[in-house]
């Protein structure tokens, strides 16, 4: 079980988790990512699209073999790794590894898309299926205009800019954009992630149920109800997880 998260967003019982997660890096670790990228070789982000979303993508990716690209994949899977909120919410199989991109000047937005099924990850080209997408802010949101990520869902649209060290994550089969950017640069993280539990639904049902496990022990410690809670979160999961 894992700690509570910072919120979510929520505008019907069928609207899709979304859910925004801060400082998953920390100061230093932001600033050392920010040093890697004062001076690097951006590569056109469509070079690496499908025919489809290269029509509609307009923005730059560093290199995924780049030093830069290697160093702060790094640093972001490190913060990953420790983000107890992040496990809850994700229930982590595969972690497709973390790329970089910037929008700005003229290669400043990405037109509606819905994210490919299944990624490839570039190092052992193991397939990762993209149940959940994440994207994890690198600049300030006073550092540039525009750039939202906006993210359709059944109660209408949501548009996401976060602190710089914060992620957004969300089911990988909504349809989403980034608006152009007019003034400044968007830096910014992406990746997706492969669920233990494929099912954006019961991922909520256990993610709620384990923040509120967690609630109801801090505030009565351990007792028969926390612990028959306890133990119906892991059946459950052992019911719905692959691993």
């Amino acid at each position: 079980m894992c700690t509570a998260a910072t919120h979510t967003h929520r505008t019907s019982k069928a609207a899709a988790m979304l859910l925004t997660i801060a400082n998953v890096l920390n100061a230093d670790e932001l600033s050392q990512a920010r040093s890697l990228l004062a001076d690097v070789d951006w590569k056109a982000g469509r070079d690496s699209a499908g025919k489809q979303a290269a029509d509609i993508k307009n923005n730059e990716q560093l290199p995924h073999e780049s030093e830069a690209g290697r160093a702060i994949r790094s640093l972001v899977l490190q913060g990953l790794d420790r983000n107890p909120t992040f496990f809850s919410a994700t229930l982590p199989k595969r972690v497709y590894p973390p790329r970089v991109n910037r929008y700005g000047g003229t290669e400043n937005s990405f037109g509606n898309h819905v994210d490919n099924a299944i990624r490839f990850a570039p190092d052992a080209r193991v397939r990762v299926r993209t149940d959940i997408s994440c994207t994890l802010f690198l600049a300030e949101p006073d550092e540039y205009d525009g750039g939202e990520l906006v993210i359709a869902d059944t109660g209408g649209s949501r548009s996401i800019k976060l602190k710089a060290g914060s992620a957004v994550i969300y089911p990988g089969t909504t349809l989403h954009q980034v608006t152009p950017v007019t003034r400044g640069y968007r830096l910014a993280c992406f990746f997706w992630i492969e669920s233990m539990v494929r099912s954006d639904e019961q991922r909520r049902l256990l993610f709620n149920l384990d923040n509120t496990i967690i609630r109801l022990r801090n505030q009565l410690g351990d007792n028969e109800d926390t612990i028959s809670l306890t133990g119906t979160y892991h059946n459950l999961l052992r019911q719905w997880a692959d691993t």
